[in-house]
């Protein structure tokens, strides 16, 4: 089990900038997918990126392809989103997860994969 604390929410204008920064505990961190979803109010959670384990490749929603990018540094236990252009309905929480598993090769971009969760950290985008 991975502990995730992110950090880096707030208020921002449309069209700004956020990053998102997420710091797990835990010896594993450097073998498990990251992932990044959000939770809008009265909407389901939705997947917004994921990394693998070594940094290798990524995967975006169709949403946030091309403004938003994720990271991370397996020497600080550190993944992070780096949010551009953002919009309106980008307004959500934002909630960082570690796969289940170790190593997997293909793209994690469905929550059943994430066995570990953060508390989550507003994203508000004001028009």
């Amino acid at each position: 089990q991975v502990e995730l604390v992110e950090s880096g929410g707030g208020l921002v204008q449309n069209g700004g900038s956020l990053r998102l920064s997420c710091v797990a505990s835990g010896r594993t961190f450097s073998s498990v997918a990251m992932g990044w979803f959000r939770q809008a109010p009265g909407k389901e959670r939705e997947f917004v990126a994921s990394i693998r384990w070594d940094g290798g490749s990524t995967y975006y929603a169709d949403s946030v392809n091309g403004r938003f990018t994720i990271s991370r540094d397996n020497a600080k236990n550190t993944v992070y989103l780096q949010m551009n252009r953002l919009k309106p309905e980008d307004t959500a929480v934002y909630y960082c997860a570690a796969s289940r598993r170790p190593y997997l090769a293909a793209p994690a971009y469905s929550a059943a994969i994430f066995g570990s969760w953060g508390q989550g950290t507003q994203v508000t985008v004001s028009s």
